[in-house]
């Protein structure tokens, strides 16, 4: 795929923000593209956006046969500042407020650290959507002293970064004049609480300074201490001029005039000298309809892997590849999960040429779109495609099991049983968890029957003896036609016999279009189950 995209037309946002990239930092060894976050409590989908969307200029990238460099921050070295509603053990944790979340225990007693605990939960889920990024921890990366230069510079100019900071805040927000500036941070040696105050700087390498929780006060020496660390709003600079970052977004939070992008623009350039990398501004991502499981507990967030319950990777990387990333959407688990499934087959059957995209513009979109939405490169085959209300049928119909319907589907090809495996386990958690109640069903066991007036009774044989013994060799449309034939003959609103069929066939008033629905489950349980009321 990726020899094609060299002379591919500038059709989609991240193809727009590669040729940019290259277009500004010139013809580059290696294109460093970074992302990061503090993984302070579960992560959410809103912070998947800005994972993905790096993840897809790094592809387009690549695509124009450049070298790239896709790294992840884990900011593990920034401060536990409260304990997130949803997490267990909160008196405990309790206790850690104020120290690097790394040094917080992991309140599952699964990973070494809180921190360490989140970062599993990401790097073990993200290589499902194909997402392999290089991860940094900073913890480590400060511990090991690689960032002594950076907080050097930042301390011998910390007047010039005041001025930096202050230049876009109005006269309330500004540090003041008198007010001394530190760009650093440090955890006590003592107490690990970064409840210190700093008394002073040699210009060189020793930091003194004093801890207002344990009373602990030292001369820490930069290049030996432990503890010691960039304030965000300079940390972020000091890391873009020493990873070389050409490519970084941003949420709109931090992208607004004047905000923590700007002042680091000017960090960057005027402290460090390196411009500050290309960049985008990322909109928030909405959820619509809520699991119901996923509401039992407070506080809870979607992450990644509850949307992928319900979303095959595909799809997931469609919401976000179809969509520019400065544009607010709702990631659903309502009914609208049926169109945005509706909307993914067709950008498939375009992109396979199936279905004819309305001009040459419309299908290299579509084309592209799709071929980034690919975990790994185009499929061999096209996918088979199934909409997902029919696929929630034949799984409601053979009670879930998978096996029961690939088997029922001859014309499936053992290259595409992977792909149409995971979508039936994803309809099956929509439709167990998530889909409104009038929207799931269950077959009738045979033995459970429900009680019908002498014309109920009267219907159903009649569709025992006239209609199932040709059903079989009908089509779907001249199948409904013999069932309303049957209410005609007996004198009977079609809806009124829809009616009795469905409380026998799932105990309720209404379900699937019946002629499908009959054509589901064969002529030979419909034997079984209708025979009984004869």
């Amino acid at each position: 795929m990726s020899e094609q995209k060299t002379d591919t037309k500038l059709v989609h946002w991240a193809d727009q923000t590669a040729e940019k990239i290259i277009r500004t930092r010139g013809d580059l060894d290696c294109y460093t593209c970074a992302s990061g976050i503090t993984p302070s409590g579960t992560v959410h989908i809103g912070n998947f956006r800005e994972i993905i969307s790096v993840d897809l200029v790094v592809r387009a990238l690549r695509d124009r046969g450049k070298k790239v460099r896709f790294i992840y921050s884990w900011d593990d070295y920034d401060v536990f500042r409260k304990v997130p509603l949803n997490m267990p053990k909160s008196d405990e944790l309790e206790h850690y407020l104020r120290f690097p979340i790394t040094m917080v225990p992991d309140p599952f007693e699964r990973d070494e650290s809180y921190a360490r605990h989140h970062e599993v939960d990401v790097e073990s889920t993200l290589p499902a959507v194909g997402i392999h990024p290089e991860y940094l921890y900073q913890a480590k990366r400060y511990r090991a002293h690689m960032y002594d230069d950076g907080m050097r510079i930042a301390l011998q100019n910390r007047n010039k970064i005041k001025d930096c900071l202050n230049r876009y805040r109005d006269e309330d927000h500004k540090i003041p004049e008198t007010e001394e500036y530190w760009p650093i941070a440090i955890f006590c040696e003592k107490c690990n609480r970064d409840t210190t105050v700093i008394d002073g700087y040699d210009g060189e390498n020793g930091i003194t300074y004093h801890c207002t929780e344990c009373g602990h006060s030292e001369t820490a020496d930069l290049t030996k201490a432990s503890g010691i660390k960039l304030g965000w709003r300079v940390d972020w600079p000091m890391r873009w001029k020493f990873e070389q970052t050409v490519f970084e977004p941003a949420g709109k939070d931090h992208h607004s005039q004047g905000g923590s992008f700007d002042t680091a623009r000017l960090v960057s350039q005027e402290i460090y000298d390196w411009p500050a990398p290309e960049t985008f501004r990322y909109d928030f991502i909405g959820i619509k309809g809520t699991p119901g499981k996923m509401s039992s507990s407070k506080g809870k967030v979607i992450s990644l892997p509850d949307v992928l319950k319900v979303y095959p990777p595909e799809i997931v990387r469609y919401m976000f590849a179809g969509t520019r990333p400065n544009t607010e959407f709702s990631i659903s688990f309502d009914l609208d999960v049926l169109k945005t499934y509706e909307d993914y087959d067709k950008t498939e059957r375009i992109a396979w040429g199936v279905d004819k995209a309305k001009n040459d513009d419309v299908y290299a979109k579509e084309r592209r779109i799709y071929e980034l939405s690919q975990v790994d490169g185009m499929p061999e085959v096209m996918p088979y495609q199934m909409p997902l209300r029919h696929l929630c049928n034949l799984l409601q119909t053979n009670s879930g099991d998978i096996d029961a319907v690939l088997a029922s589907l001859p014309d499936v090809k053992p290259e595409q049983v992977a792909k149409l495996r995971t979508r039936c386990e994803c309809a099956w958690y929509w439709i167990t968890e998530c889909a409104p109640e009038e929207f799931r069903f269950s077959l009738q066991p045979v033995g459970t029957t429900v009680e019908l007036d002498p014309a109920g009774r009267e219907v159903i044989r009649k569709i025992y003896e006239q209609v199932l013994p040709i059903m079989d060799t009908l089509e779907e449309k001249p199948l409904s036609e013999a069932v309303y034939a049957v209410a005609t003959e007996s004198g009977m609103e079609p809806k009124a016999l829809f009616t009795i069929v469905y409380q026998v066939l799932i105990g309720k008033n209404a379900g699937p279009r019946l002629a499908n629905f009959m054509k589901i489950i064969g002529s030979q349980r419909l034997k079984a189950i209708l025979g009984q009321y004869l």
